[in-house]
Parts: C-alpha cells; structure tokens; sequence
C-alpha cells in the first residue's frame, strides 16, 4: 500500500483505508495460501519423482542391472595374459581352457599414402589444406563418395576440417585419423565385419572407383582393404585336447560360458583360463539393493501417513511481522506436514512394487529373501547363510531371477520394478510436471501438467484481486481525499460568519 498524507482534519486516514481494506484482502490472503500449498505439494512430489529416479536409474538399471553385479564366476587369466580377456558368465561351467589367438580381426580401412604439401617434401599437418596438398591447380572443392553418403570439402579445409567433416557424417559411418609420424590419414569402419566393408558410392548409391572420387584421388588412395575375421584356437586345459577353431568378425567368441576377446596374437605363449566361484560380490549387492529397496519403501510410507495439521495454513506477510523466527519456522513445518498423506499416487507405487516382489516370493525365499512383519510394510530380509548357499548351488538362477534369463532378458525383479516406478513417473510427469530422468531437487517443473495449469490460474486469479483492491484502495483515498476538502470548505464558511458576526 503506498503511504498517504493524514488530512488537515486531524484524522488518521491511512489507519482507517488500512482497515477497511483488511477485510477486502482475506480472499487474497486465502488464494495466496492456496497456491502456497500447491508449490509446497508440488516440491514433496518432486522429492518423491527424485527418489524414484534414483532408484530405477541410479540403483536397478546401472548398479545392480549390470551382469557383473550378480555374477559370481570370476574367470583368471594366466600365461600370455595380454593376448585375451576373459569375462565369465554366471552359467560358465567352469571348464578350465587353453587359448591362442592366430589371427585378430580387423575392420575395413582406408589408407593413404604419406602426404605432402606440393611445395614442400615436410610431412603435411592437420593445419595443411587440401590446396597446399594439390598445387596451383587445385579446384574450388573436393567430393568423398563412400558408404551411400558425398561429402563435400573446399580447397582451404584443413585436414583437420576433413577429419571433422567425415568422423560428423552419420551415413558414412566410419572414423578418420590422421597420423602426424608418417603423414598418413586412415579411414576406418566404426564397425567389424564383411557387411561393413567400406565401399566408394555416393548419396544416390552409384559406385566410383580409382580417378574418379576426386578426395581420394587427391590423397594418393589406391585401395581399400577388406575386413577379415579372427582366428581363435581353443583346446581342453592341457592346449592339446579337442581344439575348436572360431573366426568370429569382432574378435569375440563365448565358449563355456566364458565371453573371450582377443586383443593381440598370443605368438606362441597360450593363454589359460581357469573359473572360480565368488558369491561375496553377488551377496554384497543384494544386500545393498534390499538396503535401497527398503529405504525408498520406507520414504514413501513416511509420505502417506505423515499427519497432517489442518489448522495450522501458510502464514501471510502480516502474520510472519507479529512473530519471531523460531515460531514461524515451527509453525511453517506443521503447514507442510501431511501433504502427500493417503496420496494416490504413492499408494499405487507401493501397492504395485509390493506385488512385485510377492509374484516371486517362492523364488526368492529358497534364496533366504523374505518379507518382513506385516507392519514393517513390504520390507526385506535376507538370511545371508542361506542366500550364500543357494548362490554357490545355482548361480545361473539367481541371476535369471532377478535380471532375467536370456531369453526373456526383461522379466527379472529388476526390470519389473523398474517398470512399476516407471509407470508412476509418468503419472507423475503428468500430474506435477516433473523430470522423468532426473533427481535434480533444483529441477524445473513443466507448465503443461495439472498442478501447472492450476498454478498459472492461481496467478491470473490473484494479478486480477490485487487489481481489484489496488483501484478500491484508490478509491477510498479519493473519497477520504473528497470528504476532506469538503470538511475544510465547511469550516473555512463557518469561520467566515462567524467573523462577520462578530
């Protein structure tokens, strides 16, 4: 309210709008409330979205979703330990074996011959252009036909430039290099395989040899190799019995439920891989799962039956000025109790992971994972002793409870929790207009969503009340302002008779 001068008639007209106007504002102060609530409702659902996120994201999908996470075949290296790497599965059958690797698989490549400026015998650098490199007679552009995609380069790009150029086309799907030792630049397949050999056409699919792709032409490329296959000998422990030969096109071959990649010729020293049994890592991160599990179940209970103080509302600005800090702040925490009690939402996601979990009880209690007390509210419990025991009996199991078997990859504990939250997310999404992906409390919310849409009636509601009171405030001052000049009028006549009077 903007400060007015008190009249000349002694009365205190700013105490009086003051008053009057006091009771003009309770449906002001009641939307202002209202809308308080909703941004403090919608802070707690978005606490709520940021544990969810967390959960299914953070926990299921990238810590405990992962293979290595429930896989207790650990495979061991020994003898040439550089040529392959070895990475049991939980079915690996522990069938102790010899490796050796002949041959490794290579991509489809492009190489050119060293390059050189025209003007120069130094080996060229990523600031060359493609000018320097051709000479006076260099034209304007230069086109690569490869792989169905023509990209065009001017005659100042840089081989730098070039590199950028062709690693950003999305159709050609290959990588260049350059290496500045022997001047050489390289293209290269992203991926392995006879199916991905580079080949020289265009957009329009039309094939062009040697002299007539003008980049190539121009960096002294004559051919373009093939992509050829690996060559990995496996045999019995001894690296004399039953030799199987495998020529997989990515240098990787699952044998045993052993997955091996070859990383370099083994040139005589075999490799030898030998399985173990190691439940602990298995053990700890079911541990640590239940403990996270339990937490968010438990975060959410505490959400719908937190009491809720119905006398005590948000405070207005006039209330806050009677009152010191502590009470405000106590008073405020009562305000925000209860906001989420009995909500729908969080029922269902509670209700719907509670029936996950129990779908599979009879599984998961032969692994020592049970339910808790009816009034702890769906949380687990693990008897460790036993759940080490049926690990180490069936390993291959355990993980297809809980991640699912090859074959049905998303039916495990996991995927099917992740989807109950998933589900709700989206209701949330809807509803509060928070981030599906992200646990960010800082987070913005989206406008288009329920609460959105009431929030930004709220607003509309309150810019036209205070519309409304500032004209009555004004009005009043006018009236107040009229009634005083009237006043003094009066009483400057009357002092007149009653000069003239006298």
């Amino acid at each position: 309210m903007v400060t007015r001068v008190n009249g000349f008639s002694g009365m205190d007209i700013d105490s009086m709008v003051k008053n009057m106007m006091a009771a003009k504002r309770v449906p002001l102060d009641k939307l202002n409330q209202q809308k308080q609530i909703l941004n403090w409702t919608r802070e707690s659902y978005r606490e709520v979205n940021s544990k969810l996120v967390d959960f299914k994201i953070n926990k299921l999908t990238d810590k405990y979703g992962v293979n290595a996470a429930l896989n207790s075949q650990k495979a061991t290296v020994t003898g040439n330990s550089s040529a392959i790497k070895a990475d049991a599965s939980a079915g690996a059958n522990g069938v102790p074996m010899t490796v050796e690797v002949k041959e490794l698989a290579a991509k489809s490549t492009i190489t050119t011959k060293a390059l050189t400026p025209s003007s120069s015998t130094d080996i060229a650098r990523l600031t060359t252009t493609l000018g320097d490199l051709k000479g006076s007679s260099t034209p304007d552009t230069f086109d690569l036909y490869i792989n169905k995609s023509t990209i065009t380069f001017k005659s100042t790009d840089t081989i730098s430039s070039v590199i950028s150029k062709i690693n950003g086309d999305k159709t050609a799907n290959v990588k260049a290099a350059f290496d500045e030792l022997s001047g050489k630049l390289t293209i290269t397949a992203k991926e392995y395989g006879t199916s991905n050999n580079i080949v020289q056409t265009d957009k329009d699919g039309n094939s062009h040899g040697t002299g007539d792709n003008p980049l190539l032409d121009l960096l002294g490329v004559t051919s373009i190799k093939v992509a050829t296959k690996a060559e990995i000998v496996v045999t019995g422990s001894d690296g004399i019995s039953n030799p199987q030969t495998y020529n997989p096109e990515d240098n990787k071959v699952t044998v045993n439920g052993v997955l091996i990649t070859a990383q370099s010729l083994s040139d005589g020293v075999t490799s030898k891989i030998a399985i173990e049994t190691d439940t602990q890592n298995t053990v700890d991160n079911i541990k640590a799962f239940v403990a996270d599990y339990n937490a968010l179940i438990s975060a959410l209970n505490s959400k719908i039956t937190e009491e809720k103080y119905r006398d005590f509302a948000p405070l207005t600005d006039e209330q806050k000025k009677e009152m010191k800090e502590a009470d405000i702040n106590s008073w405020t925490e009562k305000a925000k109790s209860g906001l989420l009690k009995n909500d729908d939402i969080l029922k269902g996601v509670l209700s719907s992971m509670r029936s996950a979990i129990t779908d599979q009880l009879g599984a998961l209690s032969s692994y020592g994972i049970t339910t808790g007390s009816y009034f702890e509210n769906g949380k687990l419990v693990i008897d460790e002793d036993k759940l080490k025991k049926a690990i180490n009996n069936n390993p291959q199991g355990f993980r297809d409870l809980f991640q699912g078997p090859t074959s049905a990859p998303d039916t495990g504990v996991f995927d099917i929790l992740s989807k109950k939250v998933d589900s709700t997310l989206d209701l949330l999404n809807k509803k509060v207009g928070t981030n599906r992906y992200s646990a960010d409390l800082t987070s913005t919310f989206k406008e288009e969503s329920i609460m959105g849409r009431k929030l930004k009636e709220y607003n509309t509601r309150i810019s036209s009340m205070l519309t409304m009171l500032n004209n009555a405030e004004t009005r009043y001052y006018k009236q107040f302002s009229a009634m005083e000049t009237a006043m003094n009028k009066l009483q400057s006549q009357s002092n007149s008779l009653f000069s003239t009077s006298s």
